[in-house]
């Protein structure tokens, strides 16, 4: 059972906030580009018993795909503090996806979290060759409506080697979604103002970056190779082999057992 929360945030827009558990200590997920706050289901659904899992959409996503901007970095690091605003107790562990992962690394910072989990983080704007495929994907999808979107998602990650759960949750996603979040994503992030390398040096608190394997990864391997060198005693690094972008979902089991290890270790 989840309990969803209606919450505003302060620019006049509003998201959702989903629940999974009853107990213990607070994870807080922030999802990536064209996923939603129920792409964390899976996940919650493991840790319920220990966890209180929490989710939201990010603008332009899910149920707040009406809201497609602003796309800032800045302003989704204002909607998370805004979701952790809204939560009954501080949250032990900040964790995110690609974009998602983005905005968890800066979250994790400048906001009262104690560890903080990326999963295949965005450290880095991605260039417009990226943006220029990943859109013309999208745009393709975008072209149906409907239970035919719905169609088209189940046979492009069935294909993926997704599971039936998380191709169900990315149909939330995507269902109402446009591609101008997206690109407004890409034109209101210059590469100067999306360099996440100097706030990886020395982090404050425990991060397990969950990285996937080159050349899969959204993080080029001299980046990689910059937060080895100077990411501090607190960060640590799996390289999660032959696994792409989405690992937490095709790599699921490795995934929690690495992070169960992480969650043990660095146990406030």
């Amino acid at each position: 059972m989840t309990i969803e929360e209606r919450v505003a945030l302060d620019d006049g827009a509003k998201t959702t906030l989903e629940r999974w558990g009853e107990r213990g200590p607070v994870i807080l997920a922030v999802h990536g580009m064209t996923s939603s706050r129920k792409s964390w289901e899976r996940f919650a659904m493991h840790y319920q018993d220990r966890y209180r899992i929490y989710a939201y959409d990010q603008r332009g996503h899910g149920d707040s795909a009406e809201t497609t901007g602003p796309m800032t970095l800045h302003r989704a690091l204002l909607d998370l503090y805004n979701a952790m605003e809204a939560l009954p107790d501080p949250v032990d562990i900040l964790i995110g996806h690609s974009w998602g992962g983005a905005v968890a690394i800066l979250g994790g910072r400048r906001f009262d979290v104690q560890r903080v989990v990326a999963v295949d983080p965005m450290i880095r704007q991605a260039d417009s060759s990226w943006y220029d495929e990943f859109l013309g994907e999208l745009k393709s999808l975008f072209a149906h409506k409907g239970e035919a979107r719905d169609a088209k998602v189940a046979e492009e990650y069935h294909d993926l080697g997704w599971g039936d759960i998380d191709i169900e949750r990315k149909k939330h996603a995507v269902r109402n979604m446009t591609a101008e979040p997206i690109e407004r994503l890409r034109d209101e992030n210059p590469p100067g103002a999306w360099d996440l390398r100097r706030d990886l040096e020395e982090y404050p608190k425990p991060l397990l970056l969950a990285m996937a394997d080159a050349p899969e990864s959204i993080v080029v391997l001299d980046d990689l190779r910059y937060v080895r060198e100077r990411g501090g005693s607190n960060v640590s690094i799996r390289v999660f082999e032959n696994q792409g972008h989405n690992l937490h979902r095709t790599a699921f089991e490795r995934f929690t057992q690495e992070l169960d290890t992480f969650l043990e270790r660095t146990q406030p």
